[in-house]
């Protein structure tokens, strides 16, 4: 099949493909803006820190033992026993299993830094579970490690936007899908399709000369 034969297919049915996209679009649009819930994230980084001094100045290996306090501090974070703290103080209507579902904790690049991420529905929920789980965290330290090396960097604000649906990225997936499945659907209908319509179809299939056409005869 040429070229031309491929653009000829597509623009003898170019309304199907108009309106897989068009439904595909609007429809998409509609489910991220309108019905699916907005979720907003909210952060909190803490840093691990030993105070120095003229006596005892901050060497390397502190620096490295930190780092591997890190991954230590993080399963702490998300422990049963901080976050359980977390729903009676905030009073969250939820189990500590779907509250450890909208924390993540992260090292930061291989970092002293540890950055708690809390994702909710509501905006000020997930910046108050943030905060609360920082700070019960560091409590915790306390009375499991005795150690006070835990510093909070940047408190979590109450985010302005959502990070999920990104309305215009599903917009525009959705788009190129039905653009695809669209050209799919009419090369599959133009495939199934056995009937002679023009006298090339009859040399090209039939392989037989064409002795004439019936023109078409417009009633006036």
């Amino acid at each position: 099949m040429e070229l031309r034969e491929f653009f000829a297919i597509v623009r003898k049915r170019m309304w199907i493909i108009t309106l897989l996209v068009i439904v595909a679009v609007i429809t998409s649009f509609i489910l991220s803006a309108f019905v699916v819930d907005k979720i907003y994230s909210s952060s909190t980084s803490l840093i691990l820190v030993k105070e120095s001094s003229e006596q005892t100045p901050i060497e390397y290996n502190d620096i490295l033992l930190n780092q591997r306090l890190v991954k230590t501090y993080s399963e702490v974070i998300k422990s049963r026993s901080v976050l359980q703290k977390v729903t009676e103080q905030l009073h969250l209507p939820m189990t500590v299993e779907e509250l450890s579902e909208k924390i993540s904790v992260e090292s930061v690049n291989d970092t002293e830094i540890i950055k708690i991420t809390v994702e909710d529905k509501d905006p000020r929920l997930a910046a108050s579970i943030a905060n609360t789980s920082a700070s019960i965290f560091m409590d915790e330290i306390v009375k499991l490690l005795k150690m006070e090396n835990v510093q909070i960097i940047d408190h979590a604000q109450i985010p302005k936007e959502p990070v999920r649906p990104r309305v215009k990225l599903t917009v525009a997936v959705s788009f190129f899908i039905a653009l695809m499945a669209g050209l799919g659907v009419v090369f599959l209908i133009e495939y199934m399709d056995n009937t002679i319509k023009t006298p090339d179809d009859v040399k090209n299939y039939l392989d037989l000369p064409v002795l004439g056409t019936i023109p078409e005869v417009v009633e006036r």
